[in-house]
């Protein structure tokens, strides 16, 4: 007979937007919004660890640049990415944009989000902020709610914004919600906008990660990427190749 998880609430607040919690469950806390909607999750032992496939796309997406400085987070969760890429990769700038106030500190509070002196961290609307930002290496774009992905995830104007804020070289990481078919939610929309120029990663959990460089004549390193993702395995704990496979071109 196996025994049955037991889940306690930590703390629950509600604001303009809403309600969120935070649950634990054995060695794992959860950062929920609404409704048992799960946002982040958290393993306690080890708050930089990527519990879920998408987290780890998204890393893969970072890894294809070599040496990246600086990161731009739009939606921050529970941190456990940007907590990842502080610890795994050379970055001296960090700054995250996020919606809601108390996302951050339930999250230091609960999820082990370190208060580490590289990370800034911006309340407000990624949509209204974003062109207030510094240019980054690296922008990550993970805009969800209780109902599912934000209004960005389709507006045309701040996706091409996102692209432009792009340092030389740089990479846009998106966590699009996937459709039916498997593609991208508004893949013709990106199609457009990116000019077809861009890689695509599905994920179990049915999402689709998108890898976009700052220009046309910018290609994606996949012997470096491999590279970069090998020796970076034995710190992480797990390997990214099985995502590395299945990346492909726009579809």
């Amino acid at each position: 007979m196996t025994e049955e998880r037991v889940e306690r609430l930590l703390a629950q607040v509600h604001d303009a937007f809403g309600t969120i919690s935070v649950l634990e469950v054995e060695d794992y806390r959860f950062l929920e919004f609404g409704d048992a909607i799960e946002q982040s999750c958290v393993f306690t032992a080890d708050p930089s660890w990527l519990e879920y496939d998408y987290t780890r796309a998204m890393l893969v997406g970072a890894l294809c640049h070599a040496l990246p400085e600086s990161a731009l987070f739009l939606g921050l969760g529970a941190g456990t990415l940007t907590q990842a890429c502080l610890k795994f990769l050379p970055l001296d700038d960090v700054e995250a944009i996020e919606l809601r106030a108390d996302v951050p500190r339930l999250a230091m509070e609960y999820m082990g989000l370190d208060d580490d002196p590289r990370l800034y961290i911006r309340i407000g609307d990624a949509l209204e902020l974003l062109n207030t930002a510094e240019m980054a290496d690296l922008i990550f774009v993970d805009l969800y709610t209780d109902y599912g992905p934000g209004v960005g995830h389709l507006a045309w104007k701040f996706l091409e914004d996102c692209q432009k804020r792009l340092n030389p070289g740089g990479w846009l990481v998106i966590n699009q919600w996937a459709a039916d078919d498997g593609k991208p939610l508004g893949a013709a929309l990106l199609r457009g906008l990116y000019h077809r120029h861009y890689w695509e990663l599905p994920v179990k959990e049915g999402n689709v990660i998108l890898l976009v460089p700052q220009d046309l004549d910018q290609t994606l390193d996949l012997d470096g990427l491999k590279t970069r993702a090998e020796a970076l395995a034995p710190r992480l704990g797990y390997s990214l190749n099985p995502l590395i496979e299945v990346l492909r071109p726009a579809s």
